[in-house]
């Protein structure tokens, strides 16, 4: 009974074994396979994003996720960008520390100083003065001819003395050196004061004065001809108190000339006051300022003088013929 019972014993636990084979077998496969599905689509859904993440996108959130986080990233970045020109955002800031030293070509002030020399340089060319400038030393020589009674191209009418002149053409200026006040000197150191009442016209040259008989003899003898001097414009002390305007006859509301008499300095301007503000006028060889149309005459008149100094007058009535005071005159320099 103990043989045929090891022998059943032995049979149950060879059956077992067979059985217990196949059994590890399947599931080392089925295991396998589970591993290689769940695994695979892993990868696969990395590797092959296109096929699984297209109907993955298309609804999703997975697919829809990391594409929403990309934009809320790159979306702030390109609001960065784009604000840094606006505002200097975090990313420009760098370049604000380097636009510091951009910047410091602008600091360098160049631009103030330019800005300052240009705006020195603008008065200089703004400035009033025509081509005879005050504190300014011509060279020329001097004739001489008969003044008579000191009236001129100038229309200032007889003058209370002789010492006059008559400037050049060029530098007449279509009546610009009208009035001015000049000191000739000649070689010898003499020197003496004239006015400008009359034009000398061509072929008298730049810087050449023609005196009156009575002045040139105060320099040298007439017989003398031709004398090399220098001269400047002065702003003299002896100038009436008060500067005064007259109209040109014929002056009307319709059209009307004007004319500044007893000036300190000569005078470079003259402005009417219309309905549109003030109004430059045209100036004649004759030392008059024009209203064509009637403009401006009988109102305020306002002139400026070589320095750039305006004096406004008011009160002037349109009478042709008469010098009316005013209650003003140019600064001395």
């Amino acid at each position: 009974m103990g043989i045929p019972l090891a022998l059943a014993a032995i049979g149950v636990l060879m059956c077992l074994a067979f059985a217990l084979l196949p059994g590890r077998g399947g599931s080392a496969e089925s295991a396998a396979p589970a591993a290689a599905g769940s695994a695979a689509p892993g990868a696969a859904g990395s590797a092959g994003a296109t096929e699984s993440s297209v109907p993955a996108s298309s609804g999703v959130p997975t697919g829809a996720t990391p594409s929403a986080a990309a934009p809320s990233v790159t979306g702030p970045a390109p609001s960065a960008t784009g604000t840094p020109p606006s505002s200097g955002s975090p990313t420009p800031r760098p370049a604000t520390t380097a636009s510091p030293t951009a910047t410091t070509p602008v600091p360098a002030t160049p631009s103030p100083p330019a800005a300052a020399s240009g705006t020195g340089a603008a008065p200089a060319a703004a400035s009033p003065a025509g081509r005879i400038k005050p504190g300014t030393s011509y060279q020329g020589v001097a004739t001489s001819y008969d003044a008579a009674d000191g009236n001129g191209a100038c229309s200032f009418g007889p003058s209370g003395d002789l010492m006059v002149a008559a400037m050049n053409h060029t530098d007449y200026e279509s009546s610009r050196a009208c009035g001015a006040s000049v000191l000739v000197r000649a070689a010898n150191g003499v020197g003496i004061t004239v006015r400008i009442v009359n034009e000398c016209p061509l072929p008298c040259a730049p810087g050449q004065l023609d005196l009156s008989h009575e002045a040139f003899a105060k320099l040298a003898e007439l017989s003398v001809g031709r004398l090399p001097i220098t001269w400047t414009v002065l702003s003299p002390g002896t100038a009436p108190d008060t500067m005064s305007i007259r109209y040109k006859s014929g002056s009307s509301q319709w059209w009307c000339g004007i004319q500044v008499i007893g000036h300190r300095n000569p005078v470079a301007a003259l402005e009417v006051r219309t309905a549109t503000g003030w109004r430059q006028l045209a100036r004649t060889d004759y030392n008059y300022f024009l209203s064509p149309d009637g403009g401006g005459c009988g109102g305020p008149i306002r002139v400026t003088d070589v320095y750039g100094e305006h004096l406004t007058v008011d009160g002037i009535a349109v009478k042709p013929d008469i010098a009316q005071p005013t209650r003003v005159q140019f600064a001395r320099h």
